[in-house]
């Protein structure tokens, strides 16, 4: 009696598996790739009530990150401008403008403008802004360039393992605490600068779980 299947039907079981292994592979790279914050959170730019340029007051007027954002050295969280600071100037600048009308409503009501928070952790990573800026690492290394953006949109993914390289490696990043809020700072050698600040400052950053979940 002939045979039923020809010899190349003994490769079909080697070519299904193989068949299997490529499909896998590229489900959990893609899955790896497409829910990951570098695809999911980096470029999110939310329309804010009111249409602030930090091109505008940070490059072109050369407004300290400070000025707005008076808490970054010593609280957890870098606060909101209220409106008073926004009225500092506006009360003369562009007094009348139809884009700040909002900000005029929260001036006359004391109801404070609803801002859509762009840069959010999850609520299982404890984040504090002021260890961060005490020891020397700039706005635009987690912002980006803000006084470049009309728009601020999220710049870094603010990952866990985008936070651990930092962390394993603070000599990269960090700068003088001065310079903290220049936008644009390069230093002449930035390992050799960020050693020697490494070891004045003794930063140690945690790389353990419980460093940043508790």
């Amino acid at each position: 009696m002939g045979q039923i299947f020809s010899k190349k039907a003994n490769e079909i079981p080697s070519r299904i598996l193989l068949g299997a292994i490529i499909v896998l592979t590229a489900t959990v790279a893609g899955i790896w790739y497409y829910f990951s914050p570098e695809y999911t959170d980096v470029g999110y730019a939310p329309e804010q009530p009111v249409p602030y340029s930090h091109e505008l007051h940070a490059g072109q007027l050369g407004l300290d990150c400070q000025y707005c954002h008076t808490n970054v050295e010593v609280s957890k969280q870098a606060n909101i401008p209220p409106t008073q600071t926004c009225m500092n100037c506006h009360t003369q600048v562009k007094a009348n403008s139809d884009k700040l009308t909002k900000i005029r409503e929260s001036w006359e009501t004391g109801q404070p403008v609803e801002w859509v928070r762009v840069h959010n952790l999850p609520d299982y990573a404890y984040f504090n802004h002021a260890i961060h800026v005490n020891m020397g690492v700039g706005c635009e290394t987690c912002h980006g360039r803000i006084d470049r953006m009309e728009v601020v949109a999220q710049q870094e993914p603010l990952s866990m393992s985008w936070c651990l390289d930092c962390h394993r490696n603070p000599e990269k990043y960090v700068r003088p605490v001065e310079e903290v809020t220049t936008m644009g700072y390069e230093a002449e050698n930035q390992l050799e600068m960020g050693r020697k600040l490494v070891a004045k400052h003794n930063i140690t950053p945690p790389t353990y779980c419980q460093g940043c979940h508790y």
